[in-house]
């Protein structure tokens, strides 16, 4: 069994989310992130390669948290259910990681990356949004019986547009309100329930 690694990783990435929350982005140079850290610039270096791999790791370990809960609050299905389940742990996500959740609504990676992201980045994130889009589709087909540039559209405008604009819309005050928790899914599942009545309206 491999020895504990001494100066754990989400310290790190919390040190530099901190940093990046509280200066913005240029204030997390390695060598402030190894101070707020408590880590070596040496250990930073080896186990991120460079100042974009520290804050490009923070940024996608945001993202992977947010999608871990909204994936599998989509894996139901009933595609209203399963629409509703998505706003619903969007919010979870807010209240319980707003700082992840100001990370992710606040920075673009452009923001955060010098020269911006490269190839890599862009292939990791395809690679992590692929379950996510995946899931839009079913849920445009199982609606709309087909899953166009259009149905796509709408499903994300419930389901991915909507708790996106009320966390930013909310991302600076202390907590989240009480009755988002019951507004959102509502909104959310009436924008659904219509796509339906309307595709069956229609004969799709």
């Amino acid at each position: 069994m491999a020895p504990p690694r001494k100066h754990d990783t989400d310290v790190i990435l919390d040190a530099t989310r901190a940093l990046v929350l509280a200066d913005g982005a240029r204030a997390a140079s390695v060598a402030a992130i190894a101070e707020a850290s408590g880590a070596p610039v040496g250990t930073l270096y080896h186990r991120f390669g460079n100042r974009n791999g520290v804050l490009t790791a923070a940024w996608l370990r945001a993202l992977a948290r947010f999608q871990s809960g909204v994936l599998a609050a989509a894996d139901q299905p009933d595609p209203v259910e399963a629409g509703v389940a998505m706003v619903r742990a969007a919010l979870a996500f807010g209240r319980e990681l707003p700082d992840d959740a100001r990370l992710l609504l606040n920075l673009r990676p452009s923001d955060l990356l010098d020269g911006g992201p490269d190839d890599d980045f862009r292939a990791r994130l395809a690679t992590m949004n692929a379950p996510l889009f995946e899931h839009l589709r079913r849920l445009a087909t199982a609606i709309f019986g087909r899953a166009g540039d259009r149905e796509i559209d709408a499903i994300s405008r419930a389901v991915v547009d909507l708790p996106y604009a009320a966390l930013r819309h909310h991302a600076h005050t202390p907590t989240l309100p009480d009755w988002l928790d019951t507004d959102l899914p509502t909104a959310a599942r009436t924008l659904l329930t219509s796509y339906r009545a309307d595709s069956s309206s229609n004969g799709t």
